[in-house]
């Protein structure tokens, strides 16, 4: 079942985003979100998390107020969401999946028409859109035509267009698809940096980059926000903590190790790729003490101990256990 809504703030502060029972139906057929119990803390980097077509865009669609839903409300700042809450787009900085920007006009010709579309003064408009350019690494591209411009170049201006308003809350959809390796550092650090004084909500499906720079998260899974919470909380759902220790000699032996180390209490073991033994440990046993009781098995095995390591990053071994966990309520809903 999801996981009720854990947030950090302080009370009566207002959470920059609230849903209640968010419904997006298409065609009566397709449920792209269903029945979405949000929030979002102020102040906080918050991941969406998800597999393509998990329903991702589709709810930041409907807090831009670029869709109707279909059934429950949102709010952002405390402010109903909808087609004409013109004030409520104005508080949001909006970066789509791979941007389609105007490539007949130069960068600071298209970040000063969105500036005058957000009734900035010239006073006001010039200097920022300078600012901009410099912090997304654009400043050497002014006099390029948008249309020469690469993938990674595209979003980048597309981080400064969201960010001509000055706006509170950032909603940024797959904001490091398609970019090569220092591209897409970069864009990390930039969020990492605008999550010190606005709010952030990164919506994608790479779990690494959850990992990195977000401090909330929600999970969703068709349509379903099947947990919400601190990156802590979602670390603390995993059940046993892994380890893979890498070992030199006979195949046999290995084998016969596995099953000894499985025969000890809370503690299962298998044999993995190559010469190595996947070790996992319950949640109810203290790791030193179990790991100290594998060790002894392997000093007085006929193998030599190279390495350990964590079988599986944390963060994505609670993210597979809460999908698996959801497949199989859905046999009973």
């Amino acid at each position: 079942m999801p996981t009720q809504p854990d947030t950090d703030e302080q009370p009566g502060m207002e959470p920059a985003i609230r849903t209640e029972h968010l419904t997006k139906i298409y065609g009566q057929r397709l449920i792209a979100v269903n029945d979405m119990n949000l929030q979002v803390p102020q102040g906080s980097v918050f991941g969406l998390l998800g597999p393509n077509g998990a329903g991702k865009t589709t709810t930041l669609r409907l807090l831009l107020g670029l869709q109707r839903p279909t059934a429950g409300r949102a709010e952002v700042f405390g402010k109903s969401c909808g087609p004409n809450a013109v004030a409520v787009r104005s508080q949001i900085g909006y970066l789509p999946t791979n941007p389609k920007l105007p490539g007949n006009l130069r960068p600071i010709e298209y970040l000063d028409l969105l500036g005058k579309l957000s009734r900035l003064p010239r006073q006001v408009r010039k200097p920022r859109i300078s600012a901009l350019l410099r912090a997304v690494g654009l400043l050497t591209a002014t006099e390029q035509r948008i249309q020469t411009f690469s993938t990674g170049m595209c979003t980048r201006l597309g981080l400064a267009a969201s960010l001509v308003g000055d706006p509170p809350l950032l909603l940024w959809d797959e904001p490091t698809a398609g970019l090569d390796p220092t591209a897409r550092r970069f864009t990390l650090d930039l969020i990492r940096e605008l999550g010190k004084t606005k709010t952030v909500v990164v919506a994608t499906h790479i779990l690494s980059d959850i990992d990195q720079i977000c401090d909330h998260l929600g999970v969703m899974h068709e349509g379903r926000m099947i947990f919400t919470g601190s990156m802590q909380d979602m670390k603390k759902r995993l059940r046993r903590d892994g380890f893979s220790l890498e070992l030199e000699g006979e195949t046999d032996n290995i084998r016969l190790l596995a099953q000894e180390v499985d025969n000890l209490e809370g503690i299962e073991a298998h044999l993995g790729a190559g010469q190595t033994l996947l070790v996992r440990i319950a949640n109810d046993r203290g790791r030193s003490r179990a790991l100290a009781e594998v060790f002894k098995l392997v000093d007085a095995s006929k193998l030599s101990l190279q390495a350990v390591h964590s079988a599986q990053n944390a963060t994505e071994n609670a993210y597979l256990q809460l999908l698996q966990e959801e497949e199989a309520h859905g046999f009973h809903r």
